[in-house]
């Protein structure tokens, strides 16, 4: 364990709150472990605990926290013990800030006029102030030739960028008169905040008066040096993936099981399906690695498990999406482990036969799929995580599923388990140009990510997860985008749904 950091001391409290933030890099693609210890200090703090007394801890990963944005869970003392009724409450807020940009238009009104014999060349500059009071150029307009009365082009910036995602940032606007060597005229600025441009552009009196300061201490009468008009703004709210799953959407995950014949007769030591007392096959690897993630993200931790390629009782006919648990009517299993036991209890009952057609089962997802999508909320999207040892053989309607699935809220993953020629595996993984039907239609989205089981065959099982889920958030971000659906709980104000904002 790695100490991140501790709060303040607060004195003399039994339900201390803590005000101390912890800023710590998120990843989906892999299990943060965390513990949280509690001390009632005796002394000055150190960095050391080792004189004060320990009055619990609790372990628990950075995805559950997320899920559940606030959790709250007992403290425990060494060997499990209960520290009285005591609990710890922890609490998460994104702060990657990558939350939108902004779409801004101005005009100018009665500027000074800096020349001699024409008008005024006028152009704006945008600044945000930094924390050092220091001056960051946000952006520059074009040159308006030749008048006082200017409309400069609407331009987007990203609410990063403009204000680092704080709305009460100071902001400072500079007018100048172009000159061509360089040497531009002052002509005025203001300061204004994006929430201050919000609001009054919103009652109708975005207008600042542009003044300058040595004008203003040596004239008496002077009042300004024109005014410059907010003429649009746009607000288009972007949303993270931690938006999302912290909005109440959760994961839904299928795994997927290739039962065929070339995996070998599972009684035997080659075979893939080989159940080692000692060490878990190839399938077992993949499944425990993918799905220790994705059940921190599913509130009741029920995952469907499905195989494929075998004849199954009572009457051995062969079947493409049976339930490894044997129950047609609920082919859900109680977490991984769940899953775990339904495929070493489900081998030996079935015959291993083929061929390997992995559409049935995208279907059957999409199916499910296909009815959340009729909800029109960010509330449950579906990853189906298909392990086979071998080349599909219904190519034609694998990529037909494909493509129709590519319109609804889920990924597929596909692992390769073995030793077989996965080339023609990877024309599914969209990575290398759009993946299309037999009839030529493009997917919508590239939904689907191909890794061979033995280039991380030696890697450790939190390599693998990181390699399968990478572009998990991407996608669900991808999916909700292009749907125009904001997370669960945030209605979107009237002012951000322009139509067509969704980028």
């Amino acid at each position: 364990w790695v100490q991140v950091g501790r709060t303040e001391v607060v004195r003399s409290s039994l339900h201390p709150v803590f005000s101390k933030v912890f800023t710590v890099d998120y990843y989906f693609e892999e299990v943060q472990r965390l513990r949280f210890e509690v001390y009632d200090t005796h002394g000055p703090s150190g960095f050391s605990c080792q004189e004060d007394d320990f009055l619990g801890g609790m372990e628990c990963t950075l995805g559950q926290i997320v899920a559940q944005k606030k959790v709250t869970r007992p403290l425990l003392l060494k060997f499990g013990r209960n520290a009285g009724k005591s609990t710890i409450t922890v609490i998460a807020e994104d702060i990657s800030g990558n939350n939108g940009y902004v779409e801004l238009s101005f005009r100018a009104r009665k500027l000074d006029d800096k020349d001699l014999f024409s008008k005024s060349d006028p152009f704006l500059e945008l600044y945000r102030v930094n924390d050092d009071q220091g001056l960051q150029l946000v952006y520059r307009t074009e040159v308006v030739k030749n008048n006082l009365n200017p409309v400069w082009e609407p331009f987007k910036v990203s609410l990063s960028s403009l204000c680092s995602c704080e709305e009460t940032r100071p902001l400072k606007c500079l007018v100048w008169d172009y000159d061509s060597r360089g040497k531009h005229d002052f002509i005025g600025e203001f300061t204004t905040t994006f929430a201050e441009m919000q609001k009054v552009f919103r009652e109708g009196q975005a207008q600042w008066d542009c003044v300058n300061p040595k004008y203003k201490q040596k004239r008496r009468s002077y009042k300004n040096s024109g005014a410059v008009i907010l003429a649009d703004l746009k607000f288009h709210r972007v949303y993270s993936f931690l938006d999302y799953i912290m909005g109440g959407c959760q994961i839904h995950f299928t795994v997927a099981i290739d039962f065929t014949a070339s995996n070998g007769d599972p009684r035997n030591s080659c075979s893939l399906h080989y159940i080692n007392p000692y060490q878990p096959n190839e399938y077992l690897k993949a499944l425990v690695s993918v799905g220790e993630i994705c059940q921190d993200y599913d509130s009741d931790k029920r995952f469907s498990a499905l195989g494929f390629g075998a004849r199954i009782p009572p009457k051995y006919e062969v079947s493409h999406d049976f339930a490894i648990n044997f129950n047609p009517e609920d082919d859900e299993c109680e977490g991984i482990q769940g899953v775990v036991e339904a495929y070493q209890n489900c081998l030996p009952r079935v015959q291993l036969y083929g061929p390997t057609n992995v559409a049935p089962i995208i279907s059957k997802v999409a199916r499910v799929a296909a009815a959340e999508e009729r909800t029109g909320e960010a509330s449950q999207y579906y990853i189906l995580l298909i392990l086979t040892d071998g080349v599909v053989t219904d190519m034609a309607d694998t990529r037909e599923a494909i493509v129709r699935a590519s319109r609804l809220p889920m990924s597929i993953i596909i692992v390769g388990v073995g030793n077989a020629d996965f080339t023609d595996m990877q024309v599914l993984d969209g990575d290398d140009g759009v993946l299309r039907s037999p009839r030529g239609e493009p997917a919508l989205r590239d939904i689907v990510q191909f890794v061979p089981f033995r280039e991380l065959k030696n890697a450790s099982p939190t390599a693998l997860a990181k390699c399968v889920l990478a572009e998990v958030p991407k996608q669900v971000v991808e999916y909700y985008s292009h749907r125009g659906l904001p997370p669960r709980g945030l209605g979107v104000p009237a002012r951000e749904a322009s139509p067509g904002c969704t980028p």
